[in-house]
């Protein structure tokens, strides 16, 4: 693997599969009394979020030390970077301090790659601007390929505000290298104009897609990063496009339902959709843990896992 973690793109298929199947053998840890193991004791591992974030945060740092590295949790808010302080001198400190592997979330698309030209440690995007989050999509792939095995010629239909989304672009990338393939359903005002150039399908109408669908993955709409031009109105967007029971219901029996959260319930996902059996939702934050300990792991050159998981 390389240094880094910058993009889905960044990871050949037997770059995916290696972290798909350390992350299968390090869910065993999760089934013990006690969920640590010793591979990353003496590294340092810093979660660096200019933006706000619960479970990813929590993920990584969860994550880290299960390995036994130390984290350090650097927030933008009440730091010396909202007295004015750039992003290379940020890194510039945290190179000084000897951080092993930097954590980096940042509302600019683009700021992990430049980070990763300032630091020696490894750099880990955690999500940049509209950009990508492939870490949510190497979790979605860990989640989809435990229940449905692999992921060649599975169908994916990933529905709803794709030009807002990063974890879209890069579970497009991801999903595409796994062999998987992948329609992109929305609005046209809610698509990139970039999405000719993008590794899947396109279509506007969800109720064709559904009963073809292995997967149906739900983004939230981001109303914080839009007005309301991009549709008339949230009734007539969940009419087209929220994932209710009668759409559910057009869905082959072992099709299930992802979201990578946080949901706005009865927009995008009816609550009971959500809460159904069908829905990996939970089964998602869960293994977001088990996937970026086998990320940071093979990032930071742990010893073979054998011995260390009977």
């Amino acid at each position: 693997m390389k240094r880094h973690l910058i993009s889905a793109a960044d990871l050949s298929r037997d770059d995916a599969l290696l972290i798909l199947d350390t992350a299968d053998e390090l869910a065993k840890i999760s089934e013990r009394s006690i969920k640590k193991l010793p591979t990353l004791r003496g590294r340092t591992v810093v979660n660096l979020f200019f933006e706000d974030s619960t479970r990813t945060r929590i993920s990584f740092e969860a994550a880290a030390k299960r390995l036994s590295a130390d984290v350090i949790n650097f927030s933008a808010k009440g730091s010396s970077v909202s007295k004015g302080e750039s992003l290379k001198d940020t890194a510039l400190t945290l190179e000084a301090m000897g951080a092993d592997a930097v954590v980096i979330r940042h509302g600019a698309s683009g700021a992990p790659h430049r980070l990763a030209g300032w630091v020696r440690g490894s750099v880990v995007n955690a999500g940049d601007g509209t950009h990508e989050h492939p870490t949510q999509a190497l979790l979605d792939a860990f989640t989809m390929r435990r229940r449905l095995g692999p992921l060649d010629g599975r169908k994916v239909t990933i529905v709803g505000d794709v030009l807002h989304s990063r974890v879209a672009r890069s579970n497009v990338l991801l999903l595409n290298t796994l062999g998987a393939e992948v329609t992109l359903v929305a609005p046209p005002t809610l698509l990139p104009v970039t999405v000719d150039s993008w590794p899947c399908e396109v279509s506007y109408d969800l109720d064709s897609v559904l009963p073809k669908s292995d997967v149906v993955m739900m983004l939230r709409v981001q109303r914080e990063r839009m007005n309301a031009a991009f549709f008339p109105t949230e009734r007539e967007y969940s009419r087209r496009y929220g994932l209710d029971r009668d759409r559910v219901a057009k869905m082959h029996d072992e099709a299930i339902v992802m979201h990578p959260g946080p949901m706005n319930r009865g927009m995008e996902i009816a609550a009971e959709v959500a809460d159904s059996p069908r829905s990996t939702i939970v089964e998602q934050v869960a293994n977001g843990v088990t996937t970026r300990m086998a990320v940071l792991y093979l990032l930071l050159g742990g010893a073979d896992l054998g011995g260390e998981i009977q």
